[in-house]
């Protein structure tokens, strides 16, 4: 959106770079930033000190500054999860997917068996097929897929924030 010739044409696509160099590892957890919109309204070159390296390294800087002003969120994969178990086992099964943060959004009766339907983060559901097993006698089934990414909790955000900055300050 730059008017004029405040920023010549050929240092347009360094700068480009430069953002797109920057949104390969966000500061929060080292992770690439997505959603992100970047508009180009202004800038200066001078004769003698312009250069592509320099426009890249001034989009860079411009990225961090603004980066932690825009108040980032860590995403996460929620997976729609329907389960299918026999209906003596619902209490211990519904248990179960609030302790892994699950929305439970149906709740359907299909003969003896109940047929429950949630949201649940991706993360929770690691070894849940052991753990549905154990809990249903073996009778249990589950079928998952992708859903949407969803912002974590504030308390999981930290904990990922903190822990990226010890793993970042041991090395």
């Amino acid at each position: 959106m730059i008017i004029g010739q405040a920023i010549p044409s050929n240092f347009i696509p360094a700068i480009e770079k430069g953002f797109k160099e920057a949104c390969n590892s966000g500061s929060l957890i080292g992770h690439p930033v997505e959603n992100i919109r970047i508009t180009l309204t202004d800038g200066a070159s001078h004769q003698v000190d312009s250069s592509e390296l320099a426009f890249k390294l001034a989009a860079i800087y411009a990225f961090r500054q603004c980066y932690t002003a825009a108040k980032p969120v860590i995403l996460e994969p929620v997976m729609k999860v329907e389960l299918k178990f026999p209906t003596e086992f619902q209490g211990t099964v519904t248990g179960d997917i609030n302790k892994r943060k699950g929305i439970i959004v149906g709740n359907d009766q299909e003969g003896d068996d109940t047929v429950v339907v949630c949201h649940v983060p991706l993360n929770n559901m690691f070894g849940y097929s052991t753990a549905l097993r154990s809990m249903t006698q073996g009778k249990g089934e589950f079928t998952m897929e992708y859903m949407e990414h969803n912002t974590v909790s504030q308390d999981v955000q930290m904990q990922l924030v903190n822990a990226h900055k010890a793993t970042k300050s041991t090395d």
